[in-house]
């Protein structure tokens, strides 16, 4: 069906940072699958992980236990806010099976009336119609009948907004720590205090959503990692399998409460397979001064970024995000379909984002001279569009 708009090119393989046409064509790879690919193309050691998983037992179903699911699970908890989670297959089940835990949870503690999720504006959470409404995008919204009721959208970093629409019916808030698709756009630290403090302060959860933030992409394990605010619920995918789909929803073992056999399932969540690769990222990420090193990077990546917008203004107006999370707002007199366009044409591949943003999302395994032919190709498009502009003069 055609529900994409792609680009006229067809990769045959993947090394590293790059990204090879079936032309013979190389591209440096500033998309990552959209923050998928944490260790960029094949590498070595999921390789590993996949053919020798593969080659003994794909699926069982959950009717059994699954020790590779089993031991990812041990180890999410040892390293995040979490007791407890639910694995599934993509970043929009995690959302659903996350607000399907808030209102359980209201409904346990005496509270049914309680199924309102508080969201934010120019938010993505999603295509499933529950996730969609609490995107709120009417674009997205638009011919699919009435949006699934139960969701309100306040400013981001706004805090009186939030508590003035908390009422009887709220029964949680979703928000991201950086907004993604809405245009690299960070909560404050402030901000996420609030959201604790009026979660604490009426009885909700409070539920991030980590499928961009989290697997060490903002140069820390989770995105809440930078405020230290944690939450009661999470929904985790994109990096977590470093390209095979997988998602979880995780939760403190009071917010899932009712969380109890027969509420929720899935056919081929956390089987053998996605687990066993699952837990060969984590063996990357958490190697001794792994996501250190991203963070590091990160802030040379940011300072290399600020200086494009210094040199070059009328083209790059703003740094956005941390770590291998980042964006650069383009001006207004350029649009971001024809600045991918032309990073295409030279060589690099990047993502467009809300607000006319250009998302720039190595690979976690991108090293500084990486980064740097990123930059010089960023140069040299932003060198076009001047020239480009004085010509039309």
């Amino acid at each position: 069906m055609p529900t994409y708009g792609r680009k006229d090119v067809v990769f045959e393989r993947g090394e590293g940072n790059y990204l090879y046409a079936v032309d013979g064509r190389r591209y440096l790879d500033f998309t990552s699958g959209i923050a998928v690919n944490a260790l960029g193309h094949c590498h070595p050691h999921l390789v590993k992980a996949l053919t020798e998983q593969g080659s003994k037992l794909w699926h069982t179903s959950n009717l059994f236990r699954v020790g590779n699911g089993e031991k990812l699970a041990k180890r999410l908890v040892e390293n995040s806010f979490a007791d407890t989670m639910f694995f599934c297959n993509s970043g929009a089940e995690a959302i659903e099976g996350g607000i399907k835990l808030i209102r359980k949870y209201q409904f346990m503690n005496g509270q049914p009336q309680r199924y309102k999720i508080i969201a934010f504006q120019a938010a993505f959470h999603g295509r499933l119609l529950n996730a969609l409404a609490a995107t709120g995008n009417e674009k997205y919204l638009e011919g699919f009948g009435p949006p699934a009721p139960g969701y309100r959208h306040a400013p981001l970093n706004n805090t009186n907004v939030v508590r003035d629409m908390v009422d009887d019916e709220t029964a949680g808030i979703l928000v991201e720590p950086i907004q993604g698709e809405g245009g690299i756009r960070a909560t404050t630290t402030q901000f996420l205090k609030d959201l604790r403090a009026i979660c604490d302060e009426f009885g909700l959860l409070l539920f991030y959503d980590e499928i961009h933030t989290g697997f060490g992409r903002t140069g820390k394990m989770w995105g809440y990692d930078w405020s230290g605010v944690k939450p009661d619920v999470a929904a985790i995918a994109k990096g977590m399998g470093g390209g095979f789909p997988i998602g979880a929803f995780m939760a403190t073992e009071k917010a899932a409460v009712g969380m109890v056999p027969g509420t929720h399932g899935s056919t081929y969540g956390g089987n053998p397979l996605a687990t066993g690769v699952a837990n060969a990222v984590l063996d990357v990420l958490l190697e001794k001064g792994f996501i250190d090193g991203v963070r590091e990077r990160g802030e040379y990546l940011k300072g290399k970024l600020e200086e494009l917008c210094r040199k070059h203004p009328t083209v790059f107006v703003e740094q956005r995000g941390m770590g291998f999370l980042q964006g650069l707002q383009c001006a207004p007199s350029v649009p971001v379909g024809d600045m991918v366009n032309k990073l295409q044409s030279l060589g690099l591949l990047v993502p467009p984002a809300g607000e006319n943003v250009v998302r720039v999302f190595p690979a976690l395994i991108a090293d500084k001279a990486t980064l740097d032919e990123g930059i010089a190709i960023l140069g040299q498009a932003a060198e076009s569009f001047e020239a480009a502009s004085r010509a039309a003069e």
